[in-house]
């Protein structure tokens, strides 16, 4: 069936394309260090087809809430199969996770006070635990983090002391092991440079307290898809050649922690003119998509996209020095891209946003129109993956005035 009959808007992810990059990712990490872990960050997208498609191909489950562990679990990922961040762990999991030998990185002091207890309840085993590190990255490479000399929330801080008297504390304790340091700071730039400061602060880590550590964290937050910036093999050498001043292939694992590198390039949002109105001196389309389903956070200046038109083609139609192009919500700031010097659309054309499967998906609402199809191309074909919801799925699990819930 012809692509433009499925009724908008929906999501594609392109499987060819997200598997090319998920072998770009594990080809360069085997080339350069050889002993790795992909953690898929469940936070990006945790659209269940697209999880099971990575835990196929070897990825662990990357989580941050005792919700994604529980849908970690029911997608089929064995606690050894889990990497566990994030401040908001709960008791139960945090444990079931250690005893089992997965990855967990500590990210507050109440979860120090669960490991003391655990592994005083079980005497005879050995725990290995990973610690986030809170490090001023800001210092290292100016102007490119996301808080700037404010610095991230999360992670016990290098810098004030707070990360040596958790390491010291933690080695009080008989059957505990720190097995990992878990690194990952968000930046604006993605830079190769921001990665080599992480490395370069793992291995002054290492140096500085002493740690045998069986494996490297380096978290997620890498670039992908994006023409002219860096892609998996610009990181990883640059990584390894920092990493083996203190480290080496045969005794610590890389971890990382990929989520929007992977998706990017694979995923599109398609949606269609559905009105075009002119008030004032403007011109406003109004869409079947919003901004909301791909720019949640109101952040982004500018979109990548293309048209797909009915009828008379570009080079046939008046161009019109500028088109607002709005979502179907009834917020004014839902006005997601003004269209300048372009061929005037119509209700009926289609315009397709590219490179916004991460973190969109995850973060649409249930405003107004509920969450939308969700298709697979695969071999030129279209599967649906995630069918739309409707009232049924919307009142599922509720009340109405009157009843009981079962």
């Amino acid at each position: 069936m012809d692509e433009r009959a499925y009724q908008t808007p929906y999501f594609v992810i392109d499987e060819e394309q997200l598997s090319r990059d998920y072998r770009m990712l594990t080809d360069s990490l085997k080339n350069s260090w050889g002993n790795f872990l992909v953690g898929y960050s469940f936070k990006t997208n945790s659209l269940p087809w697209l999880v099971t498609f990575l835990k196929k191909k070897g990825a662990m489950a990357e989580v941050v809430s005792d919700d994604e562990y529980a849908l970690a679990r029911r997608l089929g990922f064995a606690d050894r199969e889990i990497v566990y961040n994030g401040p908001v762990k709960k008791r139960d999991s945090f444990e079931r996770v250690l005893l089992a030998g997965g990855i967990l990185n500590m990210d507050g002091r109440r979860e120090t006070d669960w490991l003391e207890a655990l592994a005083k309840a079980h005497p005879e085993q050995h725990f290995r635990v990973g610690i986030r590190v809170n490090f001023d990255l800001e210092k290292l490479c100016p102007g490119q983090t996301t808080m700037g000399e404010a610095g991230g929330r999360f992670g016990f801080s290098y810098e004030n002391g707070v990360l040596a008297r958790v390491l010291e504390r933690v080695r009080r304790i008989p059957n505990v092991s720190v097995a990992g340091l878990h690194l990952h700071s968000s930046s604006k730039s993605r830079s190769v440079a921001v990665f080599e400061a992480i490395a370069g602060m793992a291995c002054r880590l290492k140096r500085e307290f002493a740690l045998e550590l069986s494996y490297v964290d380096l978290g997620g937050g890498y670039c992908g898809g994006l023409k002219g910036r860096p892609e998996y093999p610009d990181y990883f050498p640059a990584v390894a050649k920092i990493l083996r001043k203190e480290f080496s292939p045969e005794s610590t694992c890389l971890v990382v922690e990929p989520g929007i590198s992977l998706l990017s390039k694979a995923s599109t949002f398609v949606t269609g003119v559905v009105d075009v109105r002119d008030i004032g001196k403007e011109r406003y389309l109004i869409t079947d998509g919003s901004r909301f389903n791909i720019d949640p956070t109101m952040i982004k200046p500018t979109h990548l996209f293309h048209l797909e038109l009915q009828g008379k083609q570009a080079e046939e139609r008046p161009v019109l020095p500028h088109q607002c192009v709005s979502g179907y919500s009834c917020m004014e700031v839902d006005r997601i891209f003004e269209f300048y010097d372009g061929p005037e659309l119509c209700e009926g054309d289609r315009i397709v946003y590219e490179n916004v499967g991460g973190y969109t998906m995850s973060l649409n609402p249930l405003f107004i129109q509920y969450f939308p199809d969700v298709y697979v191309r695969r071999q030129g074909k279209l599967q649906l993956v995630r069918r739309r919801w409707t009232a049924e799925q919307y009142v599922q699990n509720s009340l109405t005035d009157g009843e009981e819930l079962a």
